[in-house]
């Protein structure tokens, strides 16, 4: 072999091994090799999952709410489990490295996190005792030494779930949600503690600095205690509990836009605005209520088959997250719609006082003769109880009760398994109805890919009879010019992501899980449990590239993202890749990272032998190959 043509065949493999790690994300276990992937034919977005940490930890919430500050190019994750911050080096996002950590302190759980840009931090702390006035801790993200990052506590109220930095980073906005504590009196009647609901509204300094007990201000609910509420709104509690919205609204997330803030009041069903500069309720807002009559959804758990149908009952929304944003100069906001049912106390059995809960079955409620005559239409009851239709149903027993007939007029259940669009009245101009269960179902397929199932088992059709997909996690994001809503499916895993750009006319874009259905082994499952989200712009972003940060409650791993704008890469070339974007179970990146690893090594042979010389060999290799390869290629052959 001649030198000169031994320098060919070595150029030829370092071109291959180039290409290949330009398309290939970094080894990871958390990463499965076979990511589920499902466009619309014309999709804007494609969405990888490119990097991960790996907590080692499984089930215990060891990774929930993420952030990221540009500056420093670190993700801010909420270990949960540890009672703390576990601070990630992102400056390679394919390679995320735990550098540190900020504690709580004993006893104490760390429920959310976020970041100014010039690294001043908050996180929301949970006391031993949820039912006490919990804190909102600061610190600088940048710090080298985080042992001394923490500048200062304001205190907040009781159990302080979500936090949030308005636009400017003016204001810091903390969801106080104010469970009841989880035990009942000797008489089972009512809670022992239940401490307010509300939302701290605190005005943060200029600099990296904490603010001062004085810059915290309480927004509550009180104002609307004893005063009529918007239908679909709901106070309700034990027996022995005295319904009001200064007690019973439990505000879950919030966000802001414009000088107002909006608060997720999950179990109420309702969703609260807040003027920011005087720190106030102004109002009100019911939240969707799904019809299933019209909508369908999978309500059987024991028909063996991702089906969907119609039933006479009706979903509440009971959002969880939340997201604001601007279109055609108008403010509207998105809400993950997850559901969410009350349930505290001790069984006897085990040495309590009894247990409060409002959640029954259908066929229960059926049986026991609870459903009024003629309630459900002509729909035959028996059959409607049978648990391959929608007998395991759950249902709240806090809605729909009629006093005077003594039975259920209406039937509810939690959750509606959408996202809603809101605008800045409260009116819904856009819910994805059905959408995220017709995907799944469609993508069923034993072994690979499991309708609704839960996020620490992959059996199928688990969670069929209990708020399906469960969507929670919701973040916006601007790519190009265009608005994207991606929305997290806390079961079954993954993300939808739906272009908002025009609200009323929001659109599928894509959907990606990085979950390995074959197995339950936490370890080699991939992403479980989607739980908190972060957008990062290109203009912000470590490698130049659009990011999504995702946290994973239940596999307690950190993942990012790639988002890359198909729009502009079709702008810029001319050429939009051609594969076929609505194709059920997309493995073509792993796929295709292979049969080029394969193509690179055989036209690298075929190059030593002198096989290329051979008519029609070159021109076939190069046919196989993925584009970047084949540019590679071309330059040697």
């Amino acid at each position: 072999m001649s030198r000169s043509f031994s320098r060919r065949a070595l150029a030829l493999c370092a071109a291959t091994a180039t290409s290949l790690s330009l398309a290939v994300p970094a080894s990871s276990a958390a990463i499965v090799d076979n990511v589920i992937e499902h466009s619309a034919a014309d999709a804007s977005l494609k969405v990888t999952p490119i990097g991960t940490y790996e907590s080692g930890v499984y089930a215990e919430s060891a990774a929930e709410i993420v952030a990221f500050h540009p500056a420093s190019k670190r993700i801010l994750t909420v270990n949960a489990h540890a009672g703390q911050i576990d601070v990630l080096d992102a400056a390679d996002p394919a390679k995320p490295t735990l550098i540190g950590s900020i504690s709580a302190g004993e006893g104490k759980e760390i429920n959310s996190v976020a970041v100014r840009p010039d690294g001043l931090a908050v996180a929301a702390v949970q006391q031993a005792d949820k039912t006490e006035n919990g804190e909102a801790l600061f610190f600088n993200a940048a710090a080298e030494d985080l042992a001394a990052a923490e500048l200062g506590r304001v205190a907040v109220g009781a159990l302080p779930d979500n936090v949030h930095l308005t636009a400017d980073g003016s204001y810091a906005l903390v969801a106080n949600e104010g469970e009841p504590s989880n035990e009942l009196n000797a008489e089972g009647t009512d809670y022992v503690a239940d401490p307010e609901g509300s939302v701290s509204v605190i005005k943060l300094p200029a600099g990296v600095a904490a603010p001062t007990q004085a810059d915290a201000r309480i927004a509550g609910f009180t104002a609307f205690d004893g005063k009529p509420l918007p239908e679909g709104v709901r106070v309700f509690g034990p027996s022995g509990h005295e319904p009001k919205p200064s007690i019973d609204f439990e505000p879950e997330y919030i966000t802001s836009q414009a000088g107002k803030a909006y608060v997720t009041l999950q179990e109420a069903n309702a969703i609260g605005v807040i003027d920011i500069e005087s720190a106030t309720v102004e109002k009100i807002l019911p939240a969707h209520i799904a019809d299933h009559s019209q909508v369908p959804l999978d309500s059987s758990n024991k028909d063996d088959t991702a089906e969907l149908r119609t039933i006479p009952a009706k979903g509440l929304s009971m959002p969880d997250s939340i997201g604001a944003f601007t279109a055609g100069g108008q403010t509207y906001f998105a809400t993950a719609n997850e559901g969410d049912a009350r349930e505290w106390g001790v069984e006897e059995k085990d040495g309590g006082s009894g247990v409060y809960a409002e959640e029954a079955e259908l066929k229960d409620l059926i049986e026991e003769g609870k459903v009024c005559e003629g309630a459900l239409g002509a729909v035959n009851l028996d059959e409607l109880a049978d648990k391959k239709q929608a007998g395991n149903l759950k249902l709240s027993t806090a809605s729909g009760w009629n006093e005077e007939k003594g039975c259920f007029d209406e039937l509810y259940s939690f959750g509606s398994r959408s996202f809603s669009i809101y605008d800045a009245n409260g009116t819904v101009v856009y819910d994805s109805g059905s959408d995220f269960e017709k995907i799944t179902a469609e993508l069923n397929e034993p072994g690979v890919f499991h309708h609704n199932a839960d996020n620490e088992a992959a059996e199928f059709d688990d969670r069929s009879d209990n708020k399906g997909p469960e969507p929670e996690a919701l973040t916006i994001g601007k790519v190009g010019d265009r608005t994207y809503a991606f929305v997290g499916a806390e079961r079954v895993g993954g993300v939808f992501v739906y272009d908002v750009t025009d609200p009323a006319n929001a659109s599928f874009v894509t959907y990606v899980n990085n979950r390995d259905f074959s197995t339950d082994e936490f370890a080699a499952a991939g992403d479980l449990g989607p739980e908190g989200f972060a957008f990062v712009d290109k203009a912000d972003s470590p490698n130049g590239e659009h990011l999504l940060i995702v946290g994973n409650e239940v596999s307690g791993t950190t993942t990012v993202y790639s988002v890359e704008d198909l729009l502009d890469d079709e702008d810029s070339t001319g050429d939009k890749d051609d594969e076929d974007k609505n194709t059920h179970s997309s493995h073509s990146s792993t796929a295709g990272i292979i049969a080029g690893s394969v193509i690179g090594v055989i036209a690298a042979v075929a190059a030593a032998v002198g096989l290329l010389n051979a008519p029609g060999v070159r021109e076939t290799v190069l046919s196989l190959a993925p584009a970047p390869l084949r540019e590679q290629l071309e330059k040697f052959l």
